[in-house]
């Protein structure tokens, strides 16, 4: 990458005691930004951290020998030095008097944005987020050069602050052929920016923080005139935006939707859900979390729903490893993060049991993989190279605690919205008395259901766990079992498993088997260590028989 950054320019405007330890600092081509402030010591900033650069304190002096070389200060308290990038803020008292400088390092970075070219080259319209500081503008800037001069398209820069094409009457050379439109108070600049859609016929619109709701209402106008845009915005995420009631027309808006009774149970949601209002005016959202990494989601509108919903939705991350892109695909939850710190609580707070309805069958066992849970954490060994997660269909329950639930513990479970898919069943007990229907289709689709009391994160975290002990546990080493064995010992097998999962597991009763030869009863009793259960044998031979008893 190419780097400009004029700062001997920056430094020319600094105090003496100021300016000579920064020319001689070894990590001047690092620098961010200098700060000084009426009574403290000078400070540099730097991506390891501040430092003072001097003893001597900043009087009213070195202030004003520093304003008199800058420009005018623009009403959003910002001035800059002609033909650069550098950005001068003011901080001020109470009667308008400066008392503080931040002297922010412009820098245009050729190849910055190397990382997401192919995206600039769709035509569609981009959204940069990211905290303050970490090069939304350099990527913007650059970004304008690629458009203008590389792709030849008609670009209009609207620079509110003078930060994206320096300050002065010409522009930076940095964004090309690119043209600029300056503002002259932050308040007009969508006033200027439907200025510049009818007036000077641009294919693409560059701004920089889009921070009120007249900007936005402007930027859903201009998208909606068949004009690219180019914009930042800060926040770290996606879902920060949506939840933003200003910034959230950038992505289509939200509003909230009454469900109907049997809408609102098939979803197991509330019956007021939010729903998004629009098309978003960006149909590309990128976060920028470092400098080298990106994270971009290509279909603004499908992730939005997705988080109003509460679903996982997949991610693309980008990073620059050794001059090298490289594209990874990441699955996230929108409230894993707040989850997981309630993890241990979750799981030991519940004291509740879990009841099951007599299904006529269980699910064949071909269907699941093995599956462990130790300290919350699950493993998965594939048995004959096939692999299948169970299917679950909740009824009356929230779907969103629910998927939070299975991606926090790494269940090998799948949420499912047609009752016909499932391998399961997973209701409210008090709403499966009023729906005979359920019942009878789960009958005759040979489907078991599992109930809970109450709609409740440690009651469905404990459901799960207790799914999967029933429906899963018996699939583990079952081609072991089975192997080599005669048909008179797999009926024995497949007899102890049917009692163990039908009637000791779900009814919490003991049960007798049909008597066996004593190496039928040896291979029966390894299965029942297998599933943590005791038995003994009773009677004698040759009608000795085995007795399993539940936990």
């Amino acid at each position: 990458m190419l780097i400009a950054d004029d700062l001997d320019q920056l430094l020319e405007i600094l105090p003496h005691f100021i300016r000579y330890p920064l020319e001689k600092h070894p990590n001047q081509k690092k620098l961010i930004e200098i700060v000084m402030d009426l009574g403290r010591r000078p400070e540099a900033r730097f991506p390891s951290g501040p430092e003072y650069l001097s003893n001597r304190i900043v009087s009213w002096y070195d202030l004003d020998f520093a304003i008199r070389r800058v420009g005018n200060f623009s009403g959003d308290n910002r001035s800059g030095i002609e033909r650069t990038l550098h950005r001068i803020s003011s901080i001020r008292n109470r009667q308008g008097s400066i008392i503080g400088l931040t002297c922010r390092v412009g820098r245009a970075v050729f190849g910055t944005i190397s990382i997401i070219r192919d995206l600039l080259e769709t035509g569609q319209s981009i959204l940069l987020l990211g905290k303050p500081g970490v090069g939304k503008t350099t990527a913007i800037r650059e970004i304008a050069r690629v458009l203008a001069d590389e792709m030849e398209k008609r670009v209009v820069i609207i620079d509110t602050s003078n930060e994206i094409a320096g300050d002065g009457d010409i522009p930076h050379p940095a964004i090309g052929r690119a043209r600029r439109m300056q503002v002259s108070c932050p308040e007009q600049q969508h006033q200027v920016m439907i200025e510049a859609v009818e007036n000077h016929m641009p294919e693409v619109i560059i701004i920089d923080e889009i921070g009120t709701e007249l900007e936005s209402l402007a930027a859903r106008t201009i998208a909606e005139r068949g004009v690219q845009l180019v914009g930042t915005a800060h926040g770290n995420y996606l879902d920060s935006l949506v939840k933003n009631p200003i910034l959230s027309d950038l992505v289509g808006g939200i509003q909230y939707v009454t469900l109907g009774d049997d809408e609102a149970k098939r979803r197991g949601t509330q019956k007021s859900v939010l729903e998004r209002k629009s098309p978003p005016a960006f149909q590309i959202a990128i976060e920028i979390h470092e400098r080298d990494n990106w994270v971009v989601h290509e279909k603004v509108d499908e992730t939005v729903d997705q988080i109003l919903q509460g679903y996982h939705f997949f991610v693309q991350r980008r990073t620059i490893w050794d001059n090298n892109i490289r594209i990874t695909c990441e699955d996230t939850s929108t409230e894993s993060i707040s989850l997981k710190k309630k993890q241990k609580s979750i799981i030991s707070s519940d004291k509740h049991s879990l009841g099951v309805m007599d299904g006529p069958k269980t699910t064949q066992l071909s269907k699941f993989v093995k599956t462990t849970i130790a300290d919350q954490q699950s493993s998965t060994e594939i048995v004959g190279q096939v692999s299948r997660q169970l299917l679950i269909y909740p009824y009356g329950l929230n779907f969103q605690e629910i998927d939070t639930v299975i991606s926090m513990l790494k269940l090998p479970l799948l949420l499912c919205r047609e009752i016909g898919k499932a391998d399961v069943i997973l209701a409210l007990r008090s709403n499966l008395k009023l729906n005979r229907k359920l019942r009878q289709i789960a009958r005759h689709k040979r489907i078991t259901i599992y109930t809970i009391h109450t709609n409740t994160v440690p009651q469905i975290t404990r459901a799960l766990k207790k799914i999967l002990e029933i429906n899963s546990v018996s699939f583990i080493r079952w081609s072991e079992f089975c192997s080599g064995k005669t048909i008179e010992e797999r009926e024995a097998l497949n007899e102890a498993k049917w009692a163990i999962e039908k009637i000791v597991i779900a009814k919490k009763q003991p049960v007798e088997l049909l008597s066996c030869l004593a190496n039928a009863r040896k291979i029966q009793h390894e299965l029942v260590k297998f599933y943590n259960l005791k038995a003994r044998s009773l009677g004698e031979e040759p009608y000795r028989r085995l007795r399993i008893y539940p936990d």
